[in-house]
């Protein structure tokens, strides 16, 4: 229980001593990169995800309203969706970079719960989505294989996860203020443990597992040809990629952290910019997965494009309206 006394931890950046030039220089270069990461993200990043996320919502809600049914995939990506729109709204936390965002650690614990909640929800409705794939391309010969997936159950799971985070952050001194970061520094190591294997240890295990079986398994001779399976669910496969790549330098980094911990280390002030860069590499992520959904899944990129044509339409037909010519009347002179 030694290690859950966190009251010495702190940044680097509120903890230095500066004994040269060279280390005050290398401060103010560290603090200017995040700075400006942190405002390319919330200028570019965020409305684009935000418009796509709103964009992906109106189209699966105008076509439930339409045809009175959605697709298995379609409600899987509802739910990612509104995952993600949350992690961005959460984001918000980020605009005070390089400084951080002044809280109780009440509140810190509170965002955290909603971040992790969002955080592995996505994850795990992003693993049922590949097995609906897989199934689909491979279709199960037992009843439990036919069974139905509810995104549901990745709801309940992430809540459970997202509560144990929360108690693994600590209990003590919640009223005290804090600089505070969504996964809040002051946090008992297996909070960063449980967090890796949980959010992504595991995750990542059964994505290489589906993705394996998906090329290495010889298909049904009915099925088709997995250049074409690709083509028609191109947006599952494209951000199950990118999450992995981009989750993977995060979590990366958030065991980094752990050791510090474990070593009663604070770090260093080049550790705390690759701690800000990968928390934002996470956060353009979660924007970049919305706008994958809009222009690759098939109901989305449809509906964008038909809103596209009917405006080219009403342009062309506006360019070419007939405005009606009067003939001027002639003055015929006395003969």
């Amino acid at each position: 229980m030694t290690f859950h006394n966190m009251t010495w931890i702190g940044y680097p950046s509120k903890n230095l001593a500066f004994t040269s030039p060279e280390e005050i220089e290398a401060f103010i270069a560290s603090q200017n990169i995040i700075s400006r990461l942190m405002h390319c993200y919330i200028a570019l990043f965020v409305p684009t995800g935000l418009i796509a996320g709103i964009c992906i919502l109106i189209i699966f809600i105008k076509n439930y309203l339409q045809y009175k049914v959605m697709e298995n995939l379609d409600l899987f990506l509802l739910h990612f969706t509104i995952s993600n729109i949350i992690m961005i709204f959460l984001s918000f936390t980020v605009i005070t970079r390089p400084d951080y965002l002044k809280a109780t650690c009440l509140a810190c614990n509170v965002l955290s719960f909603f971040f992790n909640f969002s955080y592995f929800n996505s994850q795990y409705v992003l693993i049922l989505m590949l097995l609906v794939l897989l199934l689909e391309r491979f279709p199960p010969r037992t009843v439990l294989g036919q069974g139905t997936y509810r995104p549901m159950l990745c709801v309940g799971f992430a809540f459970c996860l997202a509560l144990t985070g929360a108690v693994l952050v600590g209990t003590d001194n919640y009223q005290l203020e804090t600089d505070c970061q969504l996964d809040p520094l002051f946090a008992w190591p297996e909070y960063e443990i449980v967090k890796f294997t949980f959010g992504f240890g595991i995750p990542s295990f059964l994505q290489i597992l589906c993705f394996t079986v998906l090329l290495a398994k010889a298909a049904p001779p009915d099925a088709p040809a997995l250049q074409q399976h690709f083509r028609t669910y191109p947006a599952v496969y494209i951000i199950n990629i990118t999450i992995f790549i981009c989750r993977l330098f995060y979590n990366v980094m958030i065991l980094f952290r752990t050791t510090l911990k474990l070593q009663k280390s604070i770090g260093t002030p080049e550790n705390e910019l690759v701690m800000n860069i990968a928390e934002i590499v996470l956060f353009c992520e979660s924007c970049a997965s919305l706008v994958f959904i809009l222009c690759f899944h098939k109901p989305c990129k449809d509906e964008i494009l038909h809103v596209i044509h009917n405006c080219q339409r009403r342009n062309a037909a506006s360019n070419h309206l007939e405005i009606p010519v009067t003939t001027p009347i002639h003055e015929s002179g006395s003969q």
